[in-house]
């Protein structure tokens, strides 16, 4: 069964007749019936019935024709869809881990809905490897990651910078130096989270050792610092989005470096309009960052 047959057969019912679908289809009409002969000898029914000099679509042939149109309707979204002036539609699978979902794409996701509606957008958060292991594995489109992937099949841009803020309740005291944190619970994300990593290292620098909680949550790390547990280092996203819960203040420190975060996708992919937009849409909304 092909394509060809499937419009010929369309476009002959539509007709009642060979010969006009000849014109329309611009073939000659021994083409189109010997292809609808192959085509009724594969499906095992006769799809049309003669009557005189014209065609009468059969019962099965009525029955044949409702896939049909829906087949050929299929095929001009599809080729709509890659076409590239075409807007972005379809499904995108994006991942994110949770500093980025929490932080930066809240407001972007939203955007991008509104500027492609056609788009339907499954979004999910994870850690960095997970993340960089669905890439790798076609499970995800792309993904927001902090750290550099060296993934041989992937591909990644730069997005933003996240500055890095110490939290605290007040009820701990003020946070002036890496010194004050060395009788104080710390609340961070397990090993191998680069925020975690960017404050082990600064401890380090100023010889202080201090107990680490992980904590494999953002909501429940700010639950703790807001209780007074102790505190936490987060990106500035982050931070912005909780302070107005209360009792949450932030210490910035200039040996803090930001941790630059990554867009990435798989390179053995090819055209896919609605990934590129969703590219293109984070380097305009965070440039500068």
């Amino acid at each position: 069964m092909e394509l060809a047959q499937l419009k010929m057969f369309k476009v002959v019912a539509e007709q009642g007749s060979i010969v006009q679908a000849s014109k329309v289809l611009h073939c000659v009409p021994s083409n189109i019936t010997n292809r609808l002969k192959l085509l009724e000898q594969e499906l095992g029914v006769a799809l049309f019935i003669r009557h005189g000099r014209g065609l009468v679509v059969s019962p099965s042939g009525e029955l044949f024709l409702a896939y049909a149109n829906k087949i050929l309707a299929f095929c001009q979204e599809a080729r709509r869809a890659l076409d590239p002036d075409a807007p972005p539609s379809g499904v995108l699978k994006i991942g994110a881990i949770e500093s980025a979902a929490t932080g930066r794409l809240p407001a972007l996701l939203s955007r991008y809905h509104h500027l492609y509606p056609d788009v339907q957008m499954q979004f999910s958060t994870g850690t960095w490897s997970q993340l960089i292991s669905d890439v790798a594995g076609h499970e995800l489109d792309g993904a927001i990651i902090a750290v550099n992937s060296g993934h041989p099949d992937i591909v990644q841009i730069e997005v933003y910078k996240e500055p890095l803020v110490i939290i605290a309740s007040p009820s701990v005291g003020e946070i002036r130096a890496p010194e004050d944190l060395k009788q104080v619970n710390i609340f961070m994300w397990p090993e191998g989270c680069p925020y975690r990593r960017a404050l082990e290292v600064w401890l380090s620098e100023h010889d202080v050792s201090a107990s680490i909680t992980s904590i494999a949550s953002y909501g429940t790390i700010l639950g703790c610092v807001s209780a007074g547990a102790g505190v936490s280092l987060v990106p500035v996203g982050v931070f912005e989005q909780f302070k107005r819960i209360g009792n949450i203040s932030g210490y910035t420190f200039s040996q803090l470096s930001p941790v630059q975060n990554y867009f990435v996708w798989n390179k053995h992919v090819g055209f896919h309009r609605a990934k590129d937009a969703f590219a293109e849409l984070l380097r305009n909304e965070f440039k500068g960052l």
